[in-house]
C-alpha cells in the first residue's frame, strides 16, 4: 500500500517522468524482496538500518558499483522520507546513511572538429534516415537538450517562422529554445519527408522510425554511435556526450553560465558548474595571452 502511494506521489506529484518512477520502483522492490527473503515477511515501514545495510553489503559482495548502490539508496531513502511525510514512520533509517564513496567521473566532450566531420558526413546523403538522424543531432547539438527531451518533441514543438522550439524538462518544466538557422532548413526538409512516412500532425512525435513509429532510447544510442564512431576515437558516445559537449563549447566561445544554465533546463548553477572543467584549458590559454605578467 505504502508503495504505490509513493508511486502515485512521484507521478503526479512531483511529477517524475515514467523512466524514473519505474526506476524507483525496481529497487525499492529489489530490496523488499532482499528483506523478505533474509528477515521474514518483514514489513518496509518496520525496517532497520542494520537490514538496509545487510543490503547494501549483499549489494557490493554482487560486485555492483558504489555509484549504482547510492542510487539505490537514494530510491529507498526517499521512500522512507515520504513515510514519514506520511506519518506512517517517525524518523527514516537511513538518516543517519553515508553514501558510498565514489571516484569522480570525468566526462569527455567531443572536439568542434569531430562534430562537424560527423555533419559533413551526414550532408552526403538525402533519404528520409539520414535527414532525419541529421534533424536529431542537429537538434542535440544545437540545443543541448537531453535525449528524454529529443524523444519528447512534437511536430507542434517546432516554431520554424520564430525560429525556436519548446522543450519540456524534467518534472514536466518547459523552456522555449532557439533554433541555429541551418537547423530550422534541416525541420523543413525533414517534415517534407517525414510527410511521406506518416502525417505530419500537431501532436505526433517529430522524429520518427521509416515505419513511422516514435523514436526510442537504444535508436538514439546506435545512431550517435554509429556516426561519432567514424570520427571520434572516445570510449563514450551518447546523448550525455553531445549535451556535455554543446555546453563546453559555448563556455570556450565566451557563453556565461546564467546564459548556459537556462539553456540546459537546469534548476541551480551548481548543476552547469561541471562544465566549467572542461574549458579551463581554453580559459588558460586566454590568460596566458590577455595577463600583462605573462607578455615578459
Amino acid at each position: 500500500m505504502f508503495l504505490q502511494s509513493f508511486i502515485d506521489y512521484l507521478s503526479l506529484e512531483k511529477k517524475y517522468s515514467s523512466h524514473t518512477v519505474l526506476a524507483y520502483e525496481k529497487d525499492i522492490e529489489a530490496f523488499y524482496a532482499f528483506a523478505k527473503a533474509n528477515y521474514d515477511q518483514i514489513e518496509l515501514q518496520e525496517v532497520h538500518y542494520s537490514q538496509i545495510r545487510s543490503w547494501i553489503v549483499s549489494l557490493v559482495d554482487e560486485g555492483i558499483s558504489n555509484r549504482s548502490i547510492n542510487r539505490k539508496v537514494s530510491s529507498l531513502k526517499s521512500f522512507y522520507k515520504f513515510l514519514v511525510k506520511m506519518e506512517a514512520i517517525k524518523v527514516s533509517p537511513l538518516v543517519k546513511h553515508k553514501a558510498l564513496k565514489t571516484s569522480k567521473r570525468l566526462q569527455i566532450p567531443f572536439s568542434e572538429n569531430e562534430v562537424s566531420e560527423v555533419f559533413d558526413l551526414l550532408s552526403i546523403s538525402n533519404d528520409f534516415e539520414s535527414i532525419r538522424d541529421l534533424l536529431l543531432l542537429e537538434l542535440l547539438y544545437g540545443t543541448g537538450m537531453r535525449r528524454a527531451e529529443l524523444i519528447g518533441l512534437t511536430i507542434g514543438s517546432v516554431d520554424v517562422s520564430q525560429k525556436t522550439i519548446r522543450v519540456i524538462g524534467k518534472r514536466n518544466k518547459e523552456r522555449l529554445m532557439p533554433l541555429l538557422p541551418n537547423v530550422c532548413v534541416t525541420i523543413s526538409k525533414y517534415l517534407e519527408k517525414r510527410n511521406e512516412v506518416s502525417l505530419n500532425e500537431y501532436d505526433a512525435p517529430l522524429l520518427i522510425t521509416k515505419k513511422g513509429v516514435k523514436l526510442y532510447d537504444t535508436l538514439v544510442y546506435r545512431i550517435i554511435n554509429h556516426y561519432f564512431s567514424k570520427t571520434s576515437n572516445k570510449i563514450k558516445k551518447s546523448p550525455h556526450i553531445i549535451r556535455h559537449s554543446f555546453a563546453t563549447h559555448l563556455l570556450n566561445q565566451g557563453a556565461d553560465l546564467n546564459t548556459l544554465k537556462d539553456l540546459l533546463g537546469h534548476a541551480s548553477l551548481a548543476s552547469t558548474q561541471v562544465y566549467t572543467h572542461n574549458s579551463i584549458k581554453t580559459l588558460r590559454n586566454v590568460y596566458n595571452n590577455a595577463h600583462p605578467r605573462n607578455k615578459k
